[in-house]
């Protein structure tokens, strides 16, 4: 995405942290890093606090290898996120903010969760990019990992706008190489967001019951926790002036078509 974006998870980094100290979270894994952005912040606490980041991303930016292997809180899992959910470790809160479609984000959170209540630790997930436009859309920076039956028909070359289910050829917000869209947004197993309340549709039950918290700026931030936890209503309390808010909701969407307009213009300049 263009600079002119705001679109960094750091951007919540007023959220985030107090919510990590309110848990009491030493230990993090981070799936899909950010390099320059909240992996920098994690690390920092990390160490601050004799604490770890575990960073999975096949990947990262670059420099980012050479960065964590100077650091010995972190430690860089150099493969896809759903080939190494089986083998590492639980952790006290985990960042979700790697492929932003379907398949990748449903079954990381199962595994997540499953890995979670076989240690006997609560659930600590924060979720980027659950807002528009990965919300109902998949969004594919590796679709040959997605299982052929799982995988929505894209496209490297339409882009996506406010409002439109369809997609543009060369026109609104696109990968330009980086990453594919969806051909239509909407419908069952389509999207971050819809990969969440799946995931919720299931996993919260009154035997162990989840909260969900979405913050509906830069992209969208989601917070599921176990209901249960020591520190959960205290978090809640928190989040909640921030859940769902109607006024956040639209200062971003005006954001975001402002943003639109530019790209338009940028268009338009370079026919």
């Amino acid at each position: 995405m263009s600079e002119l974006l705001i679109h960094s998870m750091s951007e919540f980094a007023g959220l985030i942290l107090p919510c990590l100290d309110e848990a009491g979270a030493r230990d993090i894994a981070e799936i899909g890093s950010e390099f320059g952005g909240m992996s920098k912040l994690l690390a920092e606490r990390a160490g601050r606090n004799e604490g770890s980041l575990t960073c999975i991303d096949p990947e990262p930016a670059e420099g980012f290898a050479d960065w964590a292997a100077q650091l010995p809180q972190v430690h860089h899992v150099a493969r896809p996120s759903l080939d190494v959910l089986d083998e590492v470790q639980p952790a006290d809160a985990w960042f979700v903010d790697g492929d932003h479609n379907y398949y990748t984000v449903y079954n990381e959170l199962t595994r997540i969760d499953a890995l979670q209540q076989a240690a006997d630790r609560p659930l600590l997930a924060f979720l980027h990019d659950v807002s528009w436009p990965c919300a109902r859309r998949d969004f594919y920076y590796a679709p040959e990992r997605v299982p052929g039956d799982w995988r929505h028909p894209f496209s490297y070359d339409h882009g996506v706008r406010l409002g439109e289910d369809g997609v543009l050829p060369g026109r609104g917000l696109r990968g330009m190489g980086q990453f594919a869209v969806a051909l239509e947004a909407g419908g069952p197993r389509n999207g971050v967001l819809t990969a969440v309340e799946d995931f919720l549709k299931e996993a919260d039950t009154d035997a162990r019951p989840l909260y969900y918290v979405h913050v509906p700026a830069v992209l969208g931030l989601g917070i599921v926790f176990d209901a249960s936890a020591p520190w959960a209503t205290a978090i809640a309390e928190f989040l909640l002036p921030y859940h769902a808010n109607q006024l956040i909701a639209r200062l971003e969407e005006n954001r975001l078509r402002n943003y639109l307009e530019v790209i338009d213009w940028q268009d338009r300049q370079a026919s």
